[in-house]
């Protein structure tokens, strides 16, 4: 283990209430509160479009974090890549950080890139990729104080180029997400989303080639849950404008599909999910400098891409990337007024 440099990281989200920052207040939705979340439960089927309140950008350099509940409190783990502003350390690693207290623990899986979070009982599972980004092995890691790690190999597809993972438990065992690169015959368009299962969260079995989602189009950054039969896949969608001035120019926006056999997919009605706004630049931390809020004020917003979310005291939390998508990223939040079940259950209009 060792502990990662932590100065001015994190910012106090009670004072930030307490400053009454206009539209800014909501940032403080971390508390040390008890949290029916979990599974999603029941939900009352709504037929809008659901309403994601962006609360504005949090950090910038980090991208891929997953927000998770563990003993009743919200944690998020973070991906500090070497080259992000506050790292001493000299090669990429996990860290969590208690969002109520602002507390980061110690990091750990020196060297493992892109991780997911899980929790099962009093256990915590971080997952990351071995070897840099398109490596062919994901380890697991767990811990049930997370103060102490130990890891273990939890699935390697020889030759394969690997990226982003996501772990949900679903009706047959648990089922990680999994975005490939690599090989082309298997992956067809660059990237797409193929998975894997587990009885016990820390030996995994890749279900084949043909369990996939996205062959034909760009699938990048999955995120999965499951609710009521079905597994909800959250990607990073690439599109082109069309028209206009900007012809040609690629954005990169977040859609959702959902499947019950992880073969069949459904795509929602109203996609995307998320798409990049202006009010992404809007400061939600202040801790953030005027010369770094200028450099916000001037990045290109042409992404929401590595969104991840969880439930927490009644809401949905969602961490997501902003800005470029080519080395120019923020680290943003927002969230949804209600449970993860209704969620979603609006993304197909209660269906």
């Amino acid at each position: 283990m060792f502990r990662a440099s932590a100065a001015g990281t994190i910012y106090d989200r009670r004072a930030l209430l307490r400053t009454e920052l206009s539209g800014l207040t909501a940032c403080a939705a971390g508390r040390s509160l008890p949290s029916a979340a979990g599974e999603p439960q029941e939900s009352s089927r709504p037929a809008r479009r659901p309403v994601i309140e962006r609360l504005g950008t949090i950090d910038f350099g980090v991208n891929e974090t997953t927000p998770i509940v563990f003993r009743k409190r919200l944690y998020r783990l973070e991906y500090i890549n070497r080259k992000y502003h506050r790292s001493s350390v000299p090669d990429d690693y996990f860290r969590l950080i208690d969002v109520g207290s602002g507390e980061i623990g110690p990091g750990f899986a020196l060297g493992h890139h892109l991780g997911s979070a899980f929790v099962d009982g009093s256990t915590m599972y971080v997952f990351g990729l071995e070897g840099g980004w398109g490596g062919d092995s994901i380890n697991v890691f767990t811990s049930q104080d997370l103060q102490k790690w130990s890891s273990k190999p939890a699935l390697r597809l020889k030759e394969w180029q690997l990226y982003n993972n996501s772990v949900c438990r679903g009706d047959e065992g648990y089922v990680m997400a999994i975005e490939a690169g690599s090989p082309q015959k298997a992956v067809g368009v660059q990237f797409t989303c193929f998975f894997a299962r587990s009885s016990d969260l820390r030996t995994w079995n890749f279900l084949g080639e043909d369990v996939s989602w996205g062959k034909d189009r760009y699938i990048g950054c999955p995120t999965i849950r499951f609710h009521r039969g079905r597994y909800y896949v959250f990607y990073l969608n690439r599109s082109r404008i069309s028209d206009g001035a900007d012809k040609g120019r690629r954005e990169y926006d977040t859609h959702v599909v959902r499947s019950r056999d992880l073969k069949q997919w459904e795509t929602s009605p109203l996609n995307p999910v998320l798409t990049f706004s202006e009010q992404d630049r809007r400061i939600c931390n202040p801790s953030i400098n005027p010369e770094q809020q200028q450099r916000i004020a001037k990045s290109p917003v042409l992404n929401v891409s590595d969104l991840d979310l969880c439930e927490f005291d009644g809401h949905v939390v969602f961490y997501y990337s902003w800005g470029s998508q080519r080395g120019i990223e923020y680290l943003a939040e927002a969230r949804y007024d209600g449970t993860l079940a209704t969620f979603l259950d609006s993304l197909f209009l209660g269906r």
